[in-house]
């Protein structure tokens, strides 16, 4: 291809890309608290949502500001959507209570919360500072599926298709996972935690369980009914016998393995009696919580060939995080 050809390629999709946002807009989009019109494609955008940077992100926007979550990586970027983020320097706003003043200031055209746990309250705030997009009402806060939040934030940055292609094809590597492992099909499974001297599990309603589901692994019922409208059930230690599962993934923030090497009664499970326990640690755990379009890659990499040694069927076998 010529220089010029390829010059003029580049500049009529370039136009193509500019039309197909123009048209996407005005969109009105569905929320917890009603409904929010976009009426032009935005371009500064403010990430208030623990995990929507991703999101934005991979759909080629730097956000001018990025809520902090956990880790303290440079920019609240974790290292699978430092590219993404290129040279940009967003401010970091805290985990804690919104900052509407620095938020205001920034003059955003949107304001994307979707995985904020927003209230009402906080909602009509920002909604005063430009067009705010908070959580769906169809599911929990912190409980909107990865591909749906994909989708909508597609939707809010004129960017549908690409979402929608980006969500395809990982969830095309998702089927194909359960295709590939057939021993995980109702196979019990649990995604715990120790913290603060409770242990506990995800109920269905979180991110990470459904992926769980979507491998072919059941989720015990139980921790729904422990969990309420919450995300997640915490139990005593003397109550781990409800994490007596055929595999066991033990989450947390750095160490998983060290920190649960402080559970007493956990040599009574099955899984820890017959090597059927998988740690996920700081950087793999941080992949499985944003389960992001950017993390996800990472995430199946890492994960599947654990979760398959742990239910082979034979005890000798070693899952390597539990040795690291």
């Amino acid at each position: 291809m010529s220089s010029l050809l390829r010059i003029c390629t580049v500049l009529l999709l370039t136009l193509a890309g500019a039309a197909q946002a123009e048209s996407a807009f005005p969109v009105t989009l569905d929320h917890k608290y009603g409904s929010t019109t976009i009426d032009a494609e935005p371009l500064r955008v403010v990430s208030v949502g623990f995990s929507d940077q991703d999101d934005i992100l991979a759909l080629g926007v730097q956000p001018v500001a990025i809520r902090e979550w956990y880790g303290e990586m440079p920019y609240a970027t974790w290292p699978w959507a430092q590219d993404e983020l290129g040279d940009a320097q967003p401010v970091v706003l805290g985990r804690g209570n919104l900052d509407y003043e620095t938020i205001a200031e920034l003059e955003p055209d949107l304001i994307i919360g979707i995985s904020s746990g927003m209230s009402n309250r906080e909602y009509k705030r920002l909604s005063r500072i430009a067009p705010t997009l908070p959580q769906s009402g169809d599911y929990i806060d912190y409980g909107v599926p990865w591909d749906v939040r994909a989708r909508t934030i597609g939707r809010a940055l004129g960017k549908y298709e690409q979402a929608d292609a980006m969500v395809s094809r990982l969830e095309a590597r998702i089927d194909a996972v359960a295709e590939n492992h057939p021993e995980f099909e109702g196979q019990q499974a649990a995604i715990a935690f120790y913290y603060n001297g409770d242990v506990g599990a995800y109920s269905t309603n979180d991110l990470r369980s459904r992926l769980m589901e979507s491998f072919g692994f059941d989720i015990p019922d139980v921790y729904d009914e422990e969990a309420g409208n919450s995300f997640y059930a915490s139990f005593s230690e003397e109550r781990i016998d409800l994490l007596d599962v055929d595999v066991l993934v033990w989450l947390a923030g750095n160490d998983a393995l060290e920190a649960v090497d402080g559970l007493s009664l956990r040599p009574m499970l099955t899984a820890y009696q017959e090597g059927r326990e998988v740690f996920v640690g700081e950087l793999l755990g941080g992949a499985f919580s944003f389960m992001s379009p950017l993390s996800m890659d990472y995430l199946l990499d890492e994960l599947v060939p654990e979760l398959a040694l742990a239910v082979d069927g034979d005890p000798e076998t070693v899952v390597p995080s539990s040795v690291e």
